[in-house]
C-alpha cells in the first residue's frame, strides 16, 4: 500500500464510548494490513470523556511519533474540536469517502474523526483507506494551509 505517510510509524486511534466498537474494528483492520498502531483507548463501551482520548492521540502526531490519527465519537465533532486545539493539528471529520480524500488533498489533514453514529461499518475501512493513501496537492491549498495556525 503506497501512502503519503510514514507507515513505519504507529497510526494513534481512539475513541470514546459510542466509537469504541467501531475503533475496534479498525484495529482488526490494521493489523489485518499489518501497520502498527497505537491504541490510546477507550477500551470499552462504558461511557466516558472524549477530550481523555483525543488529546493523546492529538499530542502523538503532532510530536511525530505516529504515521497520523484516527478518532471516533458519535458525531466527531467532539474529537475533532479537542484535537484541533494542537497547533500541529488539522483534524477533519468525514461520513465519506469524498470527504476523507479532500481532506488529505486540499487541507492536509492528519487526523481523521469519524463520526460513528452517522456512518456504516464498512465504511470507516474505506474513509481510512482512502485518507492514509491520498497526498496533499501542494500549490494553492498550501498557501490556505499554511494560513490556518494561529499566530497571535
Amino acid at each position: 500500500m503506497h501512502s503519503p505517510f510514514d507507515l513505519h510509524k504507529p497510526i494513534a486511534i481512539g475513541s470514546d464510548h459510542a466509537g469504541f466498537d467501531y475503533k475496534e474494528d479498525m484495529i482488526s483492520f490494521l493489523e489485518g494490513k499489518g501497520l502498527p498502531f497505537t491504541d490510546f483507548g477507550t477500551h470499552s463501551a462504558d461511557a466516558v470523556d472524549y477530550p481523555d482520548f483525543a488529546h493523546p492521540v492529538a499530542t502523538t502526531v503532532e510530536k511525530g511519533e505516529a504515521a497520523f490519527g484516527i478518532l471516533i465519537c458519535g458525531s466527531a465533532n467532539g474529537v475533532a474540536i479537542t484535537a484541533n486545539k494542537h497547533q500541529g493539528i488539522r483534524a477533519a471529520i468525514c461520513w465519506g469517502e469524498e470527504l476523507a480524500k479532500l481532506s488529505r488533498q486540499h487541507n492536509n489533514a492528519n487526523i481523521i474523526c469519524i463520526p460513528a453514529r452517522f456512518v456504516r461499518e464498512g465504511d470507516v475501512e474505506k474513509m481510512v483507506s482512502i485518507f492514509m493513501t491520498t497526498a496533499f496537492e501542494g500549490g494553492r491549498h498550501a498557501d490556505r494551509v499554511n494560513k490556518i495556525a494561529c499566530t497571535v
